[in-house]
């Protein structure tokens, strides 16, 4: 399903895949990262693809499922069935109205998605300002892309800001300017996400082009402070030469960081849990650590500063 990020107007409340909290890797110091769900990228190697639609999604956990079969009772499209040691989800007839949800009296039928007040979550948030305070932490509002729903993080930019509580954005850039100059005043960081440089190569593994996201990243770096976020895909973006133009990039740019985050696959069971299919060639394999540290000592040849994993 495509997302139409215009199209999302809601102030009050958002819709949530997961609230993280004690997170070291999205910003300075311990933070509380919000997982906003809705993205308007298909990366192949996503490892969060519960984000990707804009809905509660129902997710299995067949592990807990002791086939009492109340769940294919309260199916409406008969979309369940027994097997030998669990249920069988017929995905193409799975309407997600989470009926089989509320049956399960187990959690091997669960929705990932909530929808929360801006009051709700801002009292989780606030719940953890000591450890802001003493760590130089904060808020990270993430994904999916954060800015799907715009409004409703915008509001919670201003109630953080409100309340002196550091925030840092995760973002891949790919809305209008119009939408980043109105959330960046209350954006303390911004974590900007880098796919790949050249244009074709960005389409062809996310689905969309960087000629906005690029254009945005610059405008960004004169505006808000930003850390370069780099998710290192063996074959498509760790290239020497690739790899060189990100770091001459970040130095023109004056941006504070390039993080690599070296791709992995841990989160490919969760497309089985969604009935989605991994798109990624079973033939990427995550990158080596000996790799990543001939990356960094790369960019960090090219004046960046450079950190693995953060």
């Amino acid at each position: 399903m495509d997302i139409e990020i215009n199209s999302v107007d809601a102030e009050d409340s958002g819709l949530i895949s997961s609230v993280q909290r004690f997170s070291l890797h999205d910003g300075p110091g311990i933070r509380t990262t919000i997982f906003m769900k809705g993205c308007s990228l298909k990366c192949e190697w996503c490892a969060n693809p519960e984000t990707m639609g804009l809905e509660p999604q129902l997710m299995t956990l067949l592990k807990k499922c002791t086939r009492c079969g109340r769940c294919i009772t309260a199916c409406p499209n008969e979309a369940i069935a027994l097997t030998h040691e669990a249920i069988d989800v017929a995905w193409d007839k799975c309407d997600q109205c989470q009926k089989c949800v509320d049956a399960c009296a187990t959690g091997a039928l669960e929705t990932n998605g909530k929808r929360v007040s801006t009051e709700e979550l801002m009292a989780e948030i606030a719940s953890d300002r000591e450890f802001y305070e003493t760590s130089g932490g904060g808020v990270t509002f993430s994904g999916g892309e954060p800015l799907v729903q715009w409004k409703f993080v915008l509001q919670m930019l201003k109630r953080c800001k409100a309340r002196r509580i550091n925030t840092s954005l995760d973002t891949t850039g790919n809305v209008s300017w119009n939408i980043l100059e109105q959330v960046l005043p209350y954006t303390d960081l911004v974590l900007y996400d880098v796919k790949h440089l050249d244009d074709e190569a960005h389409k062809a593994k996310t689905g969309i082009g960087n000629r906005m996201i690029l254009r945005n990243l610059e405008k960004i770096a004169r505006n808000a402070r930003v850390w370069l976020r780099i998710p290192v895909i063996p074959g498509f973006n760790d290239s020497e030469q690739h790899l060189e133009r990100v770091g001459r990039l970040a130095v023109e740019l004056g941006a504070e960081r390039v993080s690599l985050f070296p791709f992995h696959k841990w989160g490919e069971g969760k497309y089985e849990r969604l009935g989605k299919a991994y798109l990624l060639s079973e033939s990427v394999l995550p990158p080596k650590p000996e790799d990543l540290e001939k990356h960094r000592a790369l960019l960090v040849g090219v004046g960046a500063e450079v950190s693995i994993g953060k």
